[in-house]
């Protein structure tokens, strides 16, 4: 999946959504969604630090404004 920068309505769009398929008891939907918004870069770098950089790849979080504020190479740092 592409990871990319979103306009707050963007975001907000699929939070509703996401809220939605909760509601409607779709949770492994709900957050596969929920992922796809980009994670904000401070709580990337808190993930990376203590779960480490493996585990923030596989987690299938939008990294896309960690990159754009800490550099492309922000992981092997």
């Amino acid at each position: 999946m592409e990871h990319r920068l979103m306009t707050e309505f963007e975001k907000a769009d699929i939070f509703m959504r996401y809220y939605e398929l909760k509601q409607e008891g779709k949770i492994e939907e709900a957050t596969a969604l929920h992922r796809t918004m980009p994670l904000s870069p401070h709580l990337a770098m808190c993930m990376k630090k203590y779960q480490g950089v493996e585990h923030l790849l596989n987690s299938g979080w939008n990294l896309a404004e960690a990159e754009a504020e800490f550099g492309s190479d922000w992981l092997n740092r």
